[in-house]
């Protein structure tokens, strides 16, 4: 759908055409009609197209990902966490094309272009890009809190989910929007070249350097969450050996004792003796004794 989001602004020396949900036919009409580089065209019609910033002689052409639907807990995928948003921008129009609804483009007519707050394609740009890096926000906020839980449950030893299944996709949440964020940087920077710098562009780079950080230092939690988690989770099974390692020394020389009292030869002095039996009982609690005794000096136990 087509739709001119500047028909009822007055006389704005520009125009801004929002296409959603477009099919072949109607990206070649804006194409042919504002002259748009055929390649950016085509890079319009791929869903999963990373950001980048591209200018021609006439025109810019610039792809954002943004996050405005609630993905599933375990969406991993630079489609399945974010949509795209490709905007071809000149001096007399801007063309914003996407396949889902993003309803910030609405509010943005109606608060800065209908109102007559936005003089210039580039002022709505600037609005566009600053709303895209908003919608990191919560994300963010999701991300955090799920790492707060997952910390809980490491240290706090339960078992009671697959804390390991849910770090991972929460590992490659955080670094597909990591990537994303990281490839925008030449879009943000492109924007606030020092010859356009301005106060709208600058708040840009530093709401781009905010979120940056945020989901840097998020990454590095994880990490260092994971890490953990297998450091605890081999603590536990160096554990578990030593445990069943101190009750096989206990038991080895009794299976001896047993093995040797049980062969029943003809001629063992033992075998026929009225107090075999409680000498070898005794045997055994003895070397129980001495093994325990040698375990606490060592400070084993």
């Amino acid at each position: 759908m087509i739709k001119d989001l500047t028909a009822n602004s007055g006389s704005l020396p520009y125009e801004w055409i929002d296409v959603s949900d477009p099919s072949e036919q109607d990206l070649a009409k804006v194409a042919a009609q504002y002259g748009l580089h055929p390649a950016s065209v085509a890079d319009c019609l791929q869903p999963g197209h990373l950001p980048k910033y591209e200018a021609f002689h006439d025109h810019t052409f610039i792809i954002l990902r943004v996050c405005f639907t609630q993905p599933a807990s375990e969406a991993d995928t630079v489609q399945e966490l974010t949509s795209k948003i490709a905007v071809f921008i000149s001096d007399k129009f801007i063309i914003t094309i996407h396949r889902k609804h993003w309803a910030p483009l609405d509010n943005i007519s109606a608060q800065y272009v209908q109102a007559g707050r936005c003089t210039q394609p580039a002022h709505v740009l600037n609005i566009i890009v600053k709303t895209g890096l908003h919608s990191f926000d919560e994300p963010a906020t999701t991300l955090t809190q799920s790492i707060d839980f997952f910390e809980k449950q490491v240290f706090l030893k339960s078992r009671k989910i697959p804390l390991l299944k849910g770090m991972y996709f929460l590992k490659r949440k955080l670094d597909v929007i990591r990537r994303l964020l990281l490839l925008s940087y030449d879009i943000v920077d492109k924007l606030d070249a020092q010859e356009a710098s301005n106060a709208y562009t600058r708040d840009i780079r530093d709401l781009y350097i905010k979120q940056k950080s945020l989901y840097d230092s998020m990454y590095e939690n994880t990490n260092h969450l994971l890490n953990i988690y297998f450091n605890i989770s081999s603590q536990r099974t160096n554990e578990t050996i030593r445990v069943l390692t101190i009750f096989s020394v206990f038991f080895m020389p009794l299976t001896f004792i047993v093995g040797v009292y049980g062969m029943n030869f003809e001629h063992m002095p033992e075998l026929k003796w009225r107090y075999g039996y409680p000498f070898a009982m005794l045997l055994m609690v003895v070397v129980i004794i001495v093994i325990f005794a040698w375990f606490r000096r060592k400070k084993w136990l």
